[in-house]
């Protein structure tokens, strides 16, 4: 069963898959824009994880892990170098 994602920002769901495709594109994943979510069978591949669209049972919770913290890792980082930009643009005012 899939889980759905509540973001403390009403109305963000559409600007996160857009950031998400753009960090994954510049860690050198193929990343369709419609469906920026099918990267993480690429990333299982390369991780040699077993990621299957569907039901997902007999993957261990490590293995999962991996991959979410392949992808979410690179997003935590790209959100951290903005937020370091914008305080030093805002330093400068």
């Amino acid at each position: 069963m899939a889980r759905r994602r509540r973001y403390a920002v009403p109305g963000i769901e559409q600007e996160m898959r857009n950031f998400k495709a753009d960090v994954m594109r510049r860690e050198g994943y193929a990343v369709d824009p419609n469906r920026p979510d099918d990267v993480k069978y690429e990333v299982a591949k390369e991780l040699g994880v077993p990621l299957k669209p569907g039901d997902n049972g007999d993957l261990s919770t490590e293995s999962a892990g991996h991959i979410g913290g392949k992808i979410g890792g690179s997003m935590v980082r790209e959100m951290i170098r903005q937020a370091q930009a914008q305080l030093a643009n805002d330093d400068k005012s």
